[in-house]
């Protein structure tokens, strides 16, 4: 993920900061404890698309 992209994106939800995760492949919002995906290097910012935190998250 270009650490330039991540700077400028935002959760969708709460306007929040995203955090890389490189092994799943996602970007986590901590606040709203939500996973979007990262679909052929292109980020799904769309909340019917995000996963679900577990609370072992």
């Amino acid at each position: 993920m270009d650490k330039n992209l991540l700077e400028i994106l935002a959760c969708p939800i709460c306007k929040g900061e995203l955090l890389f995760d490189k092994t799943n492949q996602e970007l986590i919002c901590k606040f709203d404890r939500l996973a979007f995906p990262i679909i052929d290097d292109i980020p799904a910012l769309l909340e019917s698309r995000a996963r679900r935190l577990g609370s072992d998250e």
